[in-house]
């Protein structure tokens, strides 16, 4: 069946000349929306998928560089997505695997005051999320992390510098952890002294505790690290396997599931080594598209569930619902 415009225009002047029926039930507005997590099954293990809200970047073209003028814009408004403010989700996730319970990145938190609302109110909500989806962060085992970037480990610790995760250990990269803490790395863009200092006060609380992850080795039975420098020196990503089932937890490896799949050498401006970063983006979605692994992304559009499918000389990202009928 066809409808043109014609016919479309017509059926609402129609519908405009019948009687109106005024309904008067008028009620306050909630206000509020509803618990921000999604769950399901991988194999074995139970995943929930937790937000830590929204975090808007802003202009886009600053953001997302080394497109020719205006091609940035036109391929975020070809896809009904605002070019003046690039918002990316944060999905955080909670592996159960029957044995642990783990924390992939924590989100923004409250640990470093004003600056943890630098990119605006709506992050630093992956606490309060859990505990509507049922976890206590006292039930967290482990924390994995996937970089030392303020949206990904600045939740380890609250204002006062206690730990909200006091019964876990933190697992990360070396390289990154060196990094991270190094007050002699603060130079360059203006948001590497914040970063830097956020990431020392949230770390060096869990010193004590701490687990090195190495490439190609597990960090716990069924989640294995993946070096995938460039975004940070020590980033990494997680495969996580039971039986037959895998899932990649990808981190920061690509940010914007239109810019960086369709153009995946475009470079983004927080990263320690754009032109490294891009490669390494780029040998992973080739990998992904291949190989077809359920991917969990961090700052795809929520819940940051899907797959990578090769689109012309780029990639397209295929969201992924996954049945939780079994859930109950």
């Amino acid at each position: 069946m066809s409808m043109n415009r014609r016919a479309l225009l017509g059926a609402g002047l129609a519908a405009a000349s019948l009687p109106l029926f005024r309904a008067e039930a008028a009620a306050p507005f909630v206000g509020r929306g509803a618990p921000a997590w999604y769950r399901f099954k991988l194999g074995e293990y139970e995943v929930t998928v937790i937000s830590d809200g929204a975090l808007p970047l802003g202009k886009a073209d600053e953001a997302f560089v080394g497109a020719r003028p205006g091609e940035v814009n036109a391929m975020l408004t070809a896809n009904f997505l605002d070019p003046a403010n690039a918002l990316l989700e944060q999905n955080a996730l909670v592996l159960n695997t029957g044995r642990q319970l783990i924390l992939f990145d924590t989100g923004m938190g409250e640990s470093m005051g004003a600056d943890s609302r630098m990119f605006g109110p709506t992050t630093g909500r992956l606490l309060r999320n859990m505990r509507d989806a049922g976890i206590d962060p006292a039930q967290i085992d482990l924390v994995v992390l996937s970089h030392a970037h303020c949206d990904h480990c600045w939740a380890l610790v609250d204002a006062n510098g206690n730990r909200n995760f006091p019964n876990a250990q933190v697992a990360i990269s070396e390289a990154d952890l060196r990094y991270w803490t190094d007050e002699g790395n603060i130079r360059g863009p203006a948001f590497m002294g914040p970063f830097i200092r956020g990431a020392a006060k949230n770390l060096n609380a869990y010193r004590d505790r701490m687990v090195m992850v190495q490439d190609g080795r597990e960090v716990t039975p069924g989640v294995t690290a993946v070096s995938a420098p460039g975004h940070t020196v020590g980033h990494t990503i997680y495969t996580i396997s039971s039986g037959p089932n895998v899932m990649v937890y990808t981190g920061d490896l690509a940010h914007h599931h239109i810019l960086l799949l369709q153009r995946p050498m475009l470079e983004f401006a927080y990263d320690t080594d754009p032109k490294q970063s891009a490669q390494t983006r780029s040998r992973a979605l080739e990998v992904f598209a291949t190989d077809r692994p359920l991917v969990l992304s961090y700052h795809f559009p929520w819940p940051g569930v899907g797959r990578v499918a090769k689109q012309g000389e780029g990639y397209a990202w295929m969201p992924a619902p996954m049945d939780v009928t079994s859930l109950g």
